[in-house]
């Protein structure tokens, strides 16, 4: 199976009692809670499984009680998964006792007291400033001879450093999300959720700069693409990874990090440069104020680094 093909429907084995309930909570998942494809296949994986592990103790999701979840994360771990691995079907099956006691197929969930083992907390690998600037300096250098292919790449690199937007949200932007007056972009997040977001004037130039040699690599299926590929479609976020690593290669000393890692460097300069981190949370789009804590301690860390580096007494 290659990248970005879809995978095998997780509830197409499954036993004929479980078929329906997979299928309507796959509806739930990707109608209601509008999650990607991605999310609704792992989703459903882990909810199939955990049905086969309750047909094994010869269980029901209207019987299964706390020991029987807890079971099903302990064989999950004895298989090799990972603590993050762990962590997150702890997450998925709570998800799914939700949805079953709402739409009544059991009475109060067992899975509310679910814990899983704590994740240890990693500092994202970011770039510094200087390094930052380096890597767009050499973008833009190679733009001016690398003809439109060279001035989509800087565009790229400069939006995802500048917007701090995740790889997807780059790729589903179109023409009309661009608002060259207040320079700003619309994005649409993880659920559809839409907000906007700010970029600077280097942004807009290298915006500017491409979209004027766009039509010479846009196709018939680009359509209203802001970024196509180099056969003329929508870019893909496989291309789009690529063009992040080997741009950052050409940096010495940098990280070796994809597009996600420019949105790290975004936030922690962002704070480092004094922003808000209520401010920070509304350009990255998170739904949660703890999800952008984690860069605060990127930034205690540099100062923590700068002090011991610098003063007399450290």
């Amino acid at each position: 199976m290659t990248e970005g093909e879809p995978a095998a429907d997780p509830g197409a084995a499954a036993p004929e009692r479980h078929a329906a309930l997979l299928a309507a909570y796959r509806a739930h998942l990707a109608a209601e809670r509008q999650l990607s494809a991605h999310t609704v296949r792992a989703y459903l994986g882990d909810a199939s499984g955990l049905l086969e592990h309750l047909d094994r103790l010869g269980e029901t999701p209207a019987t299964a009680g706390l020991r029987s979840l807890r079971s099903w994360l302990a064989r999950q771990q004895s298989m090799g998964a990972g603590r993050a691995t762990v962590q997150r079907r702890a997450a998925s099956v709570r998800t799914f006792f939700r949805w079953l006691a709402a739409t009544g197929e059991i009475g109060q969930s067992p899975a509310e007291a679910l814990r899983s083992p704590k994740r240890p907390r990693r500092l994202p690998a970011t770039l510094d400033q200087r390094r930052a600037g380096e890597l767009l300096a050499a973008a833009l250098d190679h733009a001016r001879d690398g003809g439109p292919a060279g001035r989509r790449n800087a565009a790229i690199l400069e939006v995802l450093y500048a917007g701090g937007i995740r790889v997807g949200e780059l790729c589903g932007l179109d023409l009309g999300d661009i608002d060259p007056a207040r320079g700003t972009l619309r994005v649409f997040g993880k659920g559809a959720k839409e907000r906007t977001v700010p970029i600077g004037a280097p942004a807009q130039r290298a915006l500017e700069q491409w979209l004027a040699v766009r039509p010479e690599l846009a196709g018939e299926g680009a359509g209203a693409a802001v970024f196509v590929g180099d056969r003329g479609g929508r870019i893909d976020q496989r291309v789009v990874r690529r063009i992040v690593h080997r741009a950052l290669a050409a940096v010495p000393g940098a990280p070796d990090l994809g597009p996600h890692g420019l949105r790290h460097a975004m936030a922690t300069h962002l704070l480092e440069g004094g922003a808000d981190l209520r401010s920070v949370q509304e350009i990255l789009g998170h739904s949660s104020l703890a999800t952008t804590q984690i860069y605060t301690h990127v930034t205690a860390e540099r100062l923590r680094a700068a002090f011991e580096q610098a003063h007399p007494r450290a």
